[in-house]
């Protein structure tokens, strides 16, 4: 299935503010550590889908494993699971990790995505 841009931007926008503005706040490198749950100083992909699917886990209020339209930030939208959204992010990962050695350093994971 197929996200359709208003979903993916409410998504967007409801589960990934508090890490922004965590990050508005540290450095890069702090950043990192927020995801880096084995401290090797790089983010894999697990660590990636993990930390940012927290967010879903917490607008999941009846823990089903989906997002209904009343869970979703504004209400409304189609429903979402917990694996679309997850591939969503590894897609993002991938967009991310420009040198393409399967990690994220600092400097990838503070940066926008690429088309």
């Amino acid at each position: 299935m197929i996200l359709r841009r208003p979903i993916h931007l409410a998504m967007l926008a409801g589960l990934f503010i508090a890490p922004v503005q965590a990050w508005a706040q540290s450095t890069p490198a702090e950043y990192l550590r927020e995801f880096d749950t084995d401290g090797d100083g790089r983010v894999s992909e697990a660590e990636y889908v993990a930390h940012l699917s927290e967010g879903f886990y917490r607008l999941d209020t009846n823990g089903d494993g989906v997002l209904e339209p009343s869970e979703l930030p504004g209400g409304h939208g189609k429903p979402i699971t917990l694996k679309q959204f997850q591939d969503n992010l590894r897609r993002q990962f991938h967009k991310l990790d420009r040198n393409h050695d399967g990690y994220l350093d600092a400097k990838e994971l503070t940066q926008p995505p690429q088309g």
